[in-house]
Protein backbone atom coordinates (compact mmCIF):
# COMPACT_ATOMS: atom_id res chain seq x y z
CA UNK A 1 0.00 0.00 0.00
CA UNK A 2 1.41 3.66 -0.86
CA UNK A 3 0.95 5.09 2.70
CA UNK A 4 2.64 7.92 1.20
CA UNK A 5 3.69 9.39 5.23
CA UNK A 6 7.60 9.00 5.12
CA UNK A 7 10.14 9.68 7.86
CA UNK A 8 13.72 8.42 8.16
CA UNK A 9 14.14 6.17 11.24
CA UNK A 10 17.18 5.68 13.38
CA UNK A 11 17.66 3.14 15.88
CA UNK A 12 20.67 1.34 17.76
CA UNK A 13 19.50 -1.95 19.60
CA UNK A 14 23.03 -3.86 21.58
CA UNK A 15 25.44 -5.15 18.44
CA UNK A 16 22.98 -4.22 15.57
CA UNK A 17 23.63 -0.77 13.79
CA UNK A 18 20.67 0.59 12.21
CA UNK A 19 21.07 3.75 9.84
CA UNK A 20 19.54 5.65 6.53
CA UNK A 21 21.15 4.31 3.12
CA UNK A 22 21.04 6.32 0.12
CA UNK A 23 20.34 4.10 -3.09
CA UNK A 24 23.88 4.31 -3.89
CA UNK A 25 25.54 3.14 -1.04
CA UNK A 26 27.49 0.29 -1.00
CA UNK A 27 26.07 -3.29 0.76
CA UNK A 28 28.60 -5.33 3.11
CA UNK A 29 27.87 -9.37 3.60
CA UNK A 30 26.90 -8.47 6.62
CA UNK A 31 23.68 -6.28 6.25
CA UNK A 32 20.63 -6.05 4.85
CA UNK A 33 19.09 -2.72 3.61
CA UNK A 34 15.24 -2.80 4.22
CA UNK A 35 13.01 -0.46 2.13
CA UNK A 36 9.28 0.13 3.11
CA UNK A 37 6.73 2.70 2.94
CA UNK A 38 8.17 5.45 6.15
CA UNK A 39 6.35 6.43 8.34
CA UNK A 40 5.47 5.00 11.88
CA UNK A 41 4.27 1.71 9.71
CA UNK A 42 7.88 1.21 8.93
CA UNK A 43 9.51 1.94 12.19
CA UNK A 44 6.95 -0.56 13.99
CA UNK A 45 7.68 -3.53 11.08
CA UNK A 46 11.65 -2.72 11.24
CA UNK A 47 11.13 -2.74 15.45
CA UNK A 48 8.73 -6.56 15.29
CA UNK A 49 10.59 -8.70 12.39
CA UNK A 50 14.31 -6.97 11.72
CA UNK A 51 15.82 -5.73 14.67
CA UNK A 52 15.15 -9.43 16.48
CA UNK A 53 16.67 -11.25 13.81
CA UNK A 54 19.47 -8.85 12.93
CA UNK A 55 20.42 -9.23 16.64
CA UNK A 56 20.33 -13.03 16.58
CA UNK A 57 22.58 -13.39 13.41
CA UNK A 58 24.77 -10.54 14.15
CA UNK A 59 23.26 -8.35 10.34
CA UNK A 60 23.38 -4.83 10.54
CA UNK A 61 19.76 -3.18 9.27
CA UNK A 62 20.20 -0.25 7.47
CA UNK A 63 17.15 1.15 6.06
CA UNK A 64 15.37 3.47 3.10
CA UNK A 65 11.87 4.58 1.96
CA UNK A 66 9.61 5.39 0.70
CA UNK A 67 9.70 2.16 -2.56
CA UNK A 68 10.08 3.39 -5.19
CA UNK A 69 9.35 1.11 -8.13
CA UNK A 70 11.34 3.51 -10.74
CA UNK A 71 14.45 3.24 -8.70
CA UNK A 72 14.42 -0.26 -8.07
CA UNK A 73 14.45 -0.81 -12.01
CA UNK A 74 17.12 1.57 -12.41
CA UNK A 75 18.94 -0.29 -9.82
CA UNK A 76 18.84 -3.31 -11.61
CA UNK A 77 19.32 -1.82 -15.00
CA UNK A 78 22.66 -0.71 -13.75
CA UNK A 79 23.65 -3.57 -11.91
CA UNK A 80 24.10 -1.37 -8.35
CA UNK A 81 21.27 -3.18 -6.18
CA UNK A 82 21.65 -1.41 -2.95
CA UNK A 83 18.08 -2.42 -1.56
CA UNK A 84 17.41 -5.96 -0.17
CA UNK A 85 14.03 -6.71 1.29
CA UNK A 86 11.56 -4.28 -0.49
CA UNK A 87 7.88 -3.60 0.63
CA UNK A 88 5.38 -3.58 -2.53
CA UNK A 89 1.98 -4.08 -3.65
CA UNK A 90 0.96 -7.36 -5.37
CA UNK A 91 0.18 -6.24 -8.79
CA UNK A 92 3.86 -4.68 -8.74
CA UNK A 93 5.30 -7.90 -7.49
CA UNK A 94 3.42 -10.00 -9.95
CA UNK A 95 4.57 -7.27 -13.04
CA UNK A 96 8.64 -7.17 -12.04
CA UNK A 97 8.64 -11.23 -11.13
CA UNK A 98 7.28 -11.61 -14.85
CA UNK A 99 9.83 -8.83 -16.46
CA UNK A 100 13.06 -10.31 -14.56
CA UNK A 101 13.15 -7.19 -12.11
CA UNK A 102 12.96 -9.28 -9.21
CA UNK A 103 14.43 -12.35 -7.46
CA UNK A 104 12.57 -15.92 -7.91
CA UNK A 105 11.71 -16.94 -4.23
CA UNK A 106 13.95 -20.50 -3.41
CA UNK A 107 12.38 -23.64 -2.39
CA UNK A 108 12.64 -23.44 0.89
CA UNK A 109 10.97 -19.75 1.47
CA UNK A 110 8.09 -21.21 -0.45
CA UNK A 111 8.01 -24.04 1.96
CA UNK A 112 8.63 -21.87 4.75
CA UNK A 113 5.20 -19.62 3.95
CA UNK A 114 3.19 -23.02 3.21
CA UNK A 115 4.41 -24.37 6.61
CA UNK A 116 3.38 -20.88 8.28
CA UNK A 117 -0.17 -21.10 6.81
CA UNK A 118 0.20 -17.56 4.83
CA UNK A 119 -2.85 -17.27 2.61
CA UNK A 120 -1.78 -19.13 -1.10
CA UNK A 121 -3.55 -16.08 -2.79
CA UNK A 122 -1.28 -13.82 -1.07
CA UNK A 123 2.20 -16.03 -2.10
CA UNK A 124 3.71 -15.73 -5.69
CA UNK A 125 7.33 -16.77 -7.74
CA UNK A 126 8.99 -13.40 -6.22
CA UNK A 127 6.90 -12.62 -2.85
CA UNK A 128 6.16 -13.85 -0.07
CA UNK A 129 3.12 -11.49 2.10
CA UNK A 130 4.00 -9.32 5.09
CA UNK A 131 0.94 -7.48 6.41
CA UNK A 132 -2.92 -7.73 5.44
CA UNK A 133 -5.37 -5.32 5.54
CA UNK A 134 -8.70 -4.59 4.74
CA UNK A 135 -10.93 -1.62 3.18
CA UNK A 136 -13.70 -1.08 5.04
CA UNK A 137 -16.76 0.51 5.45
CA UNK A 138 -15.56 3.38 8.11
CA UNK A 139 -18.49 5.87 9.30
CA UNK A 140 -18.66 8.92 11.99
CA UNK A 141 -20.13 7.67 14.87
CA UNK A 142 -21.90 11.26 15.28
CA UNK A 143 -23.26 11.08 12.34
CA UNK A 144 -24.81 7.80 12.50
CA UNK A 145 -24.92 6.90 16.07
CA UNK A 146 -27.66 4.20 15.19
CA UNK A 147 -27.95 2.80 11.96
CA UNK A 148 -24.88 2.90 9.71
CA UNK A 149 -24.51 1.30 6.13
CA UNK A 150 -23.79 -2.56 6.66
CA UNK A 151 -23.09 -3.19 2.67
CA UNK A 152 -21.67 -1.50 -0.63
CA UNK A 153 -25.53 -0.88 -1.72
CA UNK A 154 -26.16 0.95 1.23
CA UNK A 155 -22.58 2.69 1.09
CA UNK A 156 -23.84 3.84 -2.10
CA UNK A 157 -27.40 4.89 -0.90
CA UNK A 158 -26.78 8.83 -0.18
CA UNK A 159 -30.89 8.89 0.66
CA UNK A 160 -31.09 6.71 3.38
CA UNK A 161 -27.60 7.55 4.23
CA UNK A 162 -26.89 11.24 3.47
CA UNK A 163 -23.35 12.46 3.44
CA UNK A 164 -20.26 12.40 1.40
CA UNK A 165 -18.49 9.61 0.17
CA UNK A 166 -14.62 8.98 0.75
CA UNK A 167 -12.69 7.04 -1.62
CA UNK A 168 -9.11 6.70 -2.15
CA UNK A 169 -7.81 8.53 -5.50
CA UNK A 170 -6.18 5.23 -6.74
CA UNK A 171 -7.25 2.61 -8.98
CA UNK A 172 -6.60 -0.40 -6.89
CA UNK A 173 -8.00 0.85 -3.70
CA UNK A 174 -11.27 -1.23 -3.91
CA UNK A 175 -13.37 1.39 -5.76
CA UNK A 176 -14.45 -0.54 -8.53
CA UNK A 177 -15.00 -3.81 -6.87
CA UNK A 178 -17.18 -1.61 -4.05
CA UNK A 179 -19.03 -0.36 -7.00
CA UNK A 180 -19.51 -3.68 -8.41
CA UNK A 181 -20.94 -5.05 -5.01
CA UNK A 182 -22.93 -2.00 -4.46
CA UNK A 183 -25.06 -2.89 -8.19
CA UNK A 184 -25.54 -6.24 -6.95
CA UNK A 185 -22.66 -8.46 -8.45
CA UNK A 186 -22.39 -11.49 -6.82
CA UNK A 187 -18.11 -11.57 -4.80
CA UNK A 188 -17.25 -14.94 -6.70
CA UNK A 189 -18.31 -12.92 -10.18
CA UNK A 190 -16.32 -9.80 -9.48
CA UNK A 191 -13.10 -10.84 -11.60
CA UNK A 192 -12.40 -10.06 -14.69
CA UNK A 193 -14.34 -6.20 -13.29
CA UNK A 194 -17.27 -5.21 -15.18
CA UNK A 195 -16.23 -1.50 -15.98
CA UNK A 196 -18.63 0.21 -17.70
CA UNK A 197 -21.17 -1.33 -15.26
CA UNK A 198 -18.49 0.29 -12.53
CA UNK A 199 -18.21 3.45 -13.14
CA UNK A 200 -22.05 3.81 -14.18
CA UNK A 201 -22.40 3.01 -10.17
CA UNK A 202 -20.47 5.65 -9.44
CA UNK A 203 -21.29 8.05 -11.49
CA UNK A 204 -24.40 7.72 -9.32
CA UNK A 205 -22.71 9.40 -6.64
CA UNK A 206 -19.60 10.80 -8.59
CA UNK A 207 -20.88 14.45 -7.35
CA UNK A 208 -20.81 13.33 -3.56
CA UNK A 209 -17.22 11.87 -3.82
CA UNK A 210 -14.78 13.35 -1.69
CA UNK A 211 -11.24 12.04 -2.85
CA UNK A 212 -8.15 11.21 -0.30
CA UNK A 213 -4.39 10.48 -0.83
CA UNK A 214 -3.22 9.49 2.77
CA UNK A 215 -3.98 7.54 5.77
CA UNK A 216 -4.37 10.87 7.90
CA UNK A 217 -6.68 12.34 5.07
CA UNK A 218 -9.30 9.74 4.86
CA UNK A 219 -9.08 9.90 8.89
CA UNK A 220 -9.62 13.66 9.31
CA UNK A 221 -12.47 13.24 6.78
CA UNK A 222 -14.59 10.51 8.75
CA UNK A 223 -13.78 12.15 11.79
CA UNK A 224 -14.62 15.54 11.22
CA UNK A 225 -17.76 14.65 9.16
CA UNK A 226 -16.74 16.35 5.94
CA UNK A 227 -17.59 12.94 4.30
CA UNK A 228 -19.04 10.74 7.06
CA UNK A 229 -18.97 7.54 5.03
CA UNK A 230 -15.35 6.25 3.40
CA UNK A 231 -13.76 3.50 2.13
CA UNK A 232 -10.92 3.21 4.37
CA UNK A 233 -7.87 1.12 5.44
CA UNK A 234 -9.62 -0.49 8.48
CA UNK A 235 -6.43 0.04 10.87
CA UNK A 236 -6.42 3.48 10.40
CA UNK A 237 -9.73 3.80 11.60
CA UNK A 238 -9.22 1.42 14.52
CA UNK A 239 -5.83 3.50 15.42
CA UNK A 240 -8.08 7.02 15.56
CA UNK A 241 -10.89 5.06 17.20
CA UNK A 242 -8.47 4.10 20.15
CA UNK A 243 -7.22 8.08 20.39
CA UNK A 244 -10.94 9.18 20.89
CA UNK A 245 -12.23 9.90 17.47
CA UNK A 246 -15.94 9.63 16.35
CA UNK A 247 -15.23 6.91 14.26
CA UNK A 248 -15.93 2.99 14.02
CA UNK A 249 -15.06 0.46 11.25
CA UNK A 250 -17.97 -1.63 9.61
CA UNK A 251 -16.63 -5.10 7.87
CA UNK A 252 -20.05 -6.26 6.14
CA UNK A 253 -18.30 -7.14 2.62
CA UNK A 254 -14.95 -5.51 3.67
CA UNK A 255 -12.13 -6.18 0.75
CA UNK A 256 -9.02 -7.88 1.96
CA UNK A 257 -5.74 -6.71 0.63
CA UNK A 258 -2.41 -7.09 1.28
CA UNK A 259 1.57 -6.35 0.69
CA UNK A 260 4.50 -8.25 -0.23
CA UNK A 261 7.89 -8.33 0.09
CA UNK A 262 10.44 -8.66 -2.87
CA UNK A 263 13.66 -8.75 -3.39
CA UNK A 264 15.08 -7.04 -6.69
CA UNK A 265 17.18 -9.17 -9.19
CA UNK A 266 20.96 -9.05 -8.48
CA UNK A 267 20.48 -7.88 -4.68
CA UNK A 268 24.57 -9.09 -3.20
CA UNK A 269 22.66 -10.11 -0.39
CA UNK A 270 20.20 -12.04 -1.58
CA UNK A 271 20.41 -14.75 0.66
CA UNK A 272 20.30 -12.93 3.49
CA UNK A 273 17.14 -11.39 2.40
CA UNK A 274 16.17 -14.98 2.14
CA UNK A 275 17.24 -16.17 5.68
CA UNK A 276 15.49 -13.56 7.07
CA UNK A 277 12.05 -14.16 4.63
CA UNK A 278 12.43 -18.01 6.48
CA UNK A 279 13.00 -16.41 9.69
CA UNK A 280 9.88 -14.35 9.52
CA UNK A 281 7.26 -16.85 8.78
CA UNK A 282 8.88 -19.35 11.21
CA UNK A 283 8.29 -16.40 13.71
CA UNK A 284 4.32 -15.78 14.41
CA UNK A 285 5.30 -13.67 17.66
CA UNK A 286 7.06 -11.21 15.40
CA UNK A 287 4.02 -10.52 13.11
CA UNK A 288 1.76 -10.35 16.04
CA UNK A 289 3.77 -7.86 17.98
CA UNK A 290 4.00 -5.38 14.50
CA UNK A 291 0.35 -6.05 14.50
CA UNK A 292 -0.32 -4.56 17.52
CA UNK A 293 1.87 -1.97 17.08
CA UNK A 294 1.37 -0.95 13.02
CA UNK A 295 -2.56 -1.99 13.33
CA UNK A 296 -1.66 -4.18 10.26
CA UNK A 297 -2.96 -7.72 10.53
CA UNK A 298 -0.54 -10.36 10.68
CA UNK A 299 0.91 -12.45 7.46
CA UNK A 300 0.09 -15.73 9.06
CA UNK A 301 -2.66 -17.40 11.06
CA UNK A 302 -0.52 -18.33 13.67
CA UNK A 303 0.51 -14.45 13.93
CA UNK A 304 -3.40 -13.56 14.14
CA UNK A 305 -3.73 -15.92 17.06
CA UNK A 306 -0.75 -14.72 19.12
CA UNK A 307 -2.19 -11.40 19.25
CA UNK A 308 -4.08 -9.67 22.17
CA UNK A 309 -7.94 -11.21 22.09
CA UNK A 310 -8.99 -7.77 21.72
CA UNK A 311 -7.16 -6.64 19.01
CA UNK A 312 -8.19 -9.70 17.14
CA UNK A 313 -11.25 -8.55 15.86
CA UNK A 314 -9.78 -5.36 14.08
CA UNK A 315 -7.50 -7.00 11.57
CA UNK A 316 -7.84 -9.08 8.29
CA UNK A 317 -6.78 -12.50 9.07
CA UNK A 318 -8.75 -12.83 11.91
CA UNK A 319 -12.05 -14.26 12.20
CA UNK A 320 -14.31 -11.23 12.60
CA UNK A 321 -12.89 -9.69 10.11
CA UNK A 322 -12.51 -12.67 7.09
CA UNK A 323 -16.12 -14.08 7.84
CA UNK A 324 -17.43 -11.13 6.47
CA UNK A 325 -15.12 -10.73 3.70
CA UNK A 326 -17.17 -9.99 0.19
CA UNK A 327 -13.33 -10.93 -1.68
CA UNK A 328 -9.65 -10.66 -1.62
CA UNK A 329 -8.31 -7.90 -4.43
CA UNK A 330 -7.37 -10.11 -7.20
CA UNK A 331 -3.92 -8.56 -8.20
CA UNK A 332 -3.20 -10.89 -11.11
CA UNK A 333 -6.04 -9.00 -12.74
CA UNK A 334 -4.86 -5.97 -11.60
CA UNK A 335 -1.32 -6.64 -12.41
CA UNK A 336 -2.78 -7.43 -16.04
CA UNK A 337 -4.79 -4.10 -15.77
CA UNK A 338 -3.52 -1.57 -14.11
CA UNK A 339 -2.56 0.73 -16.85
CA UNK A 340 -5.56 1.02 -19.06
CA UNK A 341 -7.81 1.22 -16.60
CA UNK A 342 -5.64 3.90 -14.48
CA UNK A 343 -6.10 6.17 -17.76
CA UNK A 344 -10.01 5.57 -17.91
CA UNK A 345 -9.92 6.18 -13.84
CA UNK A 346 -8.28 9.90 -14.39
CA UNK A 347 -10.02 10.38 -17.35
CA UNK A 348 -13.25 9.71 -15.78
CA UNK A 349 -12.18 12.18 -12.48
CA UNK A 350 -11.52 14.70 -14.44
CA UNK A 351 -14.54 15.04 -16.56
Amino acid sequence: MRRNTFAAVVVSVAAVSLSACASGSGTDSKSLTVTMWGGAGQKAHVESYFLPWAEENGVTIKQDSPTDYAKIAAQVSANKVSWGVVEVEPNYAATACADGTLEKLPADVVEAAKTAGAPAEQLSDCAIPVLQYTFSIAYNTNTFPDAHPTTWAEFFDTEKFPGKRGFWKYPTGGIFEAALLADGVAPENLYPLDLDRAFAKLDTIKSDIVWYDTGDQQTQLVASGEAPLVQAWNGRITQAAEAGEPVANEYGQNLISYDQVVVPKGYPNAQLAFDWMKWFLANPQSQADDAVASYYGPATPAGVELMPADKRNDVAGGAAVNDKSAAVIDYSYWAENNDAITERFNSWIAR
